[in-house]
């Protein structure tokens, strides 16, 4: 099955990159509720602890980041998941 992951708007070239290494891709809010985890432009501490206990799966930062960063982070989270 193919792992669902929630991506804020906005963050086109990280949705892109995923759905090309075969993730689900979906949109923050529409259909993220099943997500495997989260990934938003940037996040203050506030927010980070809102989005963990909110979501319990793993958020991640694209701020400042390449795809195959996000990708290298997404993996490792996602194995320690489990």
């Amino acid at each position: 099955m193919t792992e669902r992951i929630a991506v804020e708007p906005g963050l086109d070239y990280v949705k892109e990159y995923l759905t090309g290494q075969g993730y689900d891709v979906v949109d923050l809010g529409s259909g993220s509720q099943h997500a495997a985890a989260v990934i938003l432009s940037g996040l203050d501490e506030n927010y980070l602890g809102t989005a963990k206990a909110s979501t319990k799966v793993p958020v991640i930062n694209a701020e400042g980041r390449s795809p195959q960063e996000i990708l290298a982070d997404l993996k490792a989270r996602l194995q320690k998941e489990r």
